[in-house]
């Protein structure tokens, strides 16, 4: 098994959310622009998709989830919305959209770092 980098994996998820801001910035600053395709980058589950994780039961009072039928699940792509009679396929408002979405994703990151450098904190301090 190999070990699970926490910060670099949030750090690359936050990288990815740069990225996907950026394009769609591109795409908003472009609403105009004639015949202008949107463009969205691959989502971050691809980069999950790509590392192999396995529940390890290391401890006897831990939960055995191997034969519980816990399976993970993917969501499909959403359809591109109208494109104008200009030939542009931009959705200002499905651009927002996927503006906030980014920022509940950095939110959640920066959450889930701050929880663990907490932890580890505590744990160096007790000595542990």
């Amino acid at each position: 098994m190999h070990p699970i980098h926490l910060f670099d994996l949030a750090s690359r998820q936050a990288q990815w959310a740069s990225v996907r801001q950026a394009t769609i910035s591109g795409n908003i600053a472009n609403v105009d622009t004639p015949g202008y395709r949107s463009r969205d980058i691959e989502p971050f589950t691809a980069v999950l998709d790509k590392t192999a994780l396995t529940l390890v039961r290391t401890e006897p009072g831990h939960l055995d989830v191997s034969g519980s039928g816990v399976e993970a699940s993917k969501v499909g792509k959403a359809e591109s919305w109208d494109i104008t009679h200009s030939g542009n396929s931009v959705s200002l408002d499905q651009e927002l959209l996927k503006a906030s979405e980014v920022n509940r994703t950095y939110a959640l990151n920066t959450n889930i770092v701050r929880s663990f450098h907490k932890m580890l904190l505590s744990a160096v301090r007790s000595g542990s």
